[in-house]
C-alpha cells in the first residue's frame, strides 16, 4: 500500500500547476481586470471565421451527471467497481504509469484533469498533464466505422453554432471512465459537445454510448475555469516491474486486524476537522452511525470518481487511535493533556497531515 501512495503522491504533484517555473511571467495577451487580475467574465474571444477559440489551460472544477451512478453499469461492471475498491484501487491504469484514457475527461486537478488546449480552425489539440494528447481533427474527416483500439481513441470535431461537437471512438478496453473503477468495452462512443461560456469558462456535456456497459447512454456535466498565470510542469512516469510487486494491500486485510474500540472512545472523535492537504483546503467530517465511524471528505480524495462535493468513506480501526480508510489514507486522532481530541492526523507516503477540529 505504501508503494502504492508514494507512486500516487507523484502523480498528484506532477499534475498541479505549480508557480516554480517562470514564477514572474504572467500570462500574455489575456484580459484583465484593474488590479492586474485575469478577468474571467470577459466576452468569448474569437477567431477570424467568428467561431469561440479555445485556447488556453483549463481544469474542470466541478462534473456530475448519471456517469457517476453504478447502478447505470451492468453488472459485470459494477463487480469490478467493487473488486477496485477493495485493492484500494491500485489497478488504475495511471498507477502503472498508462494513459489514463477518457478517465480524464472529467477529472480534477488531482486526479490529472488539468489540460492546454491549442486550437486553430482546423484542429485542436488536447495536451494532458501526465504528457499524453489527444488530436481532435475539424477538416471534414469522419470517424471509421473499425478502428485499430487506442488508449485515447480518435477524435473528429465541427461546430453547431457556438458549440464545438467532437465525437470519439476506437478506445481500447484497457482505460477507466471515472476514477473508481468504471471500466468500458471497445464499443465505446464518446461525444463531447464543448461551450466557452465567456473568456474563462467551458461547460462540457459528455455522452457515453457503450451497449456492452451500460443499458443507456450515461452523461456527465462538466464545467472547467481557465488557469492563468502558471504552467503544467513535465511529469515522467517511470514505475518498474518490480515496483508493481509490491503494489499490494487490501480493504479485508484492514477488516481482518479490525480493533475493537469503545462506542463512547469513538463518540469522541465525532466532529469536523479542517486542514491543507497539497495547498488545498479538506474538511474531514467524523460520523458515528451503529457503530461504525466514517469519514466524509471535502473535497474527496483525488480517485473518488468525479469532482463531486464530498465522498464518504468507511473507517476502520487499526488501534484504538489509528484507523485506515477505505479511500487509501490513514487517520490518526490526536488528544491534549487533557484528553480532548482536537487534531486529526490524514496520514500519507509524504508524512502525516495535521487537521485541526472545527466544531
Amino acid at each position: 500500500m505504501l508503494q502504492r501512495l508514494a507512486t500516487l503522491i507523484i502523480l498528484l504533484m506532477a499534475g498541479l500547476p505549480l508557480s516554480a517555473q517562470w514564477l514572474d511571467l504572467s500570462t500574455p495577451g489575456i484580459p484583465r481586470t484593474a488590479d492586474n487580475e485575469p478577468d474571467l467574465t470577459a466576452p468569448v474571444p474569437k477567431d477570424a471565421y467568428g467561431q469561440p477559440n479555445l485556447s488556453g489551460l483549463w481544469i474542470p472544477v466541478n462534473s456530475h451527471g448519471s456517469l457517476f451512478d453504478p447502478n447505470n453499469a451492468q453488472e459485470w461492471a459494477r463487480e469490478l467497481m467493487a473488486e477496485h475498491e477493495s485493492n484500494y484501487y491500485g489497478q488504475e491504469p495511471r498507477f502503472s504509469c498508462l494513459p489514463g484514457g477518457p478517465a480524464a475527461y472529467p477529472a480534477g486537478a488531482l486526479a490529472g484533469g488539468l489540460r492546454r488546449f491549442v486550437h486553430r480552425p482546423d484542429f485542436l489539440a488536447i495536451l494532458n498533464a501526465d504528457m499524453t494528447y489527444r488530436q481532435v481533427f475539424m477538416d471534414g474527416r469522419e470517424l471509421e466505422t473499425d478502428p485499430f483500439p487506442t488508449w485515447t481513441g480518435y477524435s473528429v470535431g465541427y461546430w453547431e453554432g457556438d458549440s464545438l461537437v467532437v465525437e470519439s471512438n476506437g478506445y481500447n478496453d484497457k482505460t477507466w471512465l471515472n476514477g473508481v473503477g468504471l471500466q468500458h468495452t471497445d464499443q465505446l462512443r464518446i461525444t463531447e459537445r464543448y461551450q466557452r461560456v465567456d473568456f474563462g469558462h467551458i461547460n462540457i456535456e459528455i455522452t457515453y454510448d457503450d451497449p456492452g456497459t451500460f443499458t443507456e447512454s450515461v452523461q456527465a456535466f462538466v464545467e472547467m475555469e481557465y488557469r492563468a498565470d502558471t504552467e503544467i510542469l513535465e511529469n515522467v512516469c517511470n514505475e518498474s516491474s518490480k515496483g508493481l510487486s509490491h503494489w499490494n494491500g487490501e480493504v479485508k486485510q484492514a477488516d481482518a486486524k479490525v480493533v475493537e474500540v469503545p462506542e463512547e472512545v469513538l463518540e469522541t472523535y465525532v466532529g469536523t476537522y479542517e486542514g491543507i492537504w497539497l495547498g488545498n483546503t479538506i474538511t474531514a467530517e467524523i460520523v458515528l452511525e451503529d457503530g461504525e465511524m466514517s469519514l466524509i471528505r471535502t473535497p474527496p480524495y483525488a480517485y473518488n470518481g468525479g469532482n463531486v462535493e464530498s465522498a464518504k468513506s468507511r473507517l476502520i480501526a487499526q488501534s484504538q487511535t489509528a484507523f485506515d480508510c477505505t479511500c487509501g489514507v490513514a487517520f490518526v486522532f490526536k488528544a491534549n493533556d487533557e484528553g480532548m481530541v482536537n487534531d486529526l492526523e490524514e496520514v500519507h507516503v509524504s508524512g502525516a497531515w495535521s487537521f485541526k477540529r472545527v466544531r
